[in-house]
């Protein structure tokens, strides 16, 4: 911390090389899909499109 203002600390912040951030905000996106079962939705909606022995979802 730096200095103090009023009975609140300074706030400092300092750029990184990770994006931390944008990273935190895709999980939670991701985990929100997954936990109110979309994904499995989804997945199944996709099946008239899906070519035999495919692994993953089209689009």
């Amino acid at each position: 911390m730096e200095k103090r203002i009023g009975s609140y600390p300074r706030v400092r912040v300092q750029g990184g090389s990770g994006g931390a951030a944008s990273q935190a905000g895709a999980m939670l996106l991701v985990e929100t899909v997954r936990k109110s079962g979309l994904d499995a939705a989804i997945s199944a909606a996709l099946v008239p499109w899906r070519k035999p022995r495919t692994v993953h979802d089209p689009g």
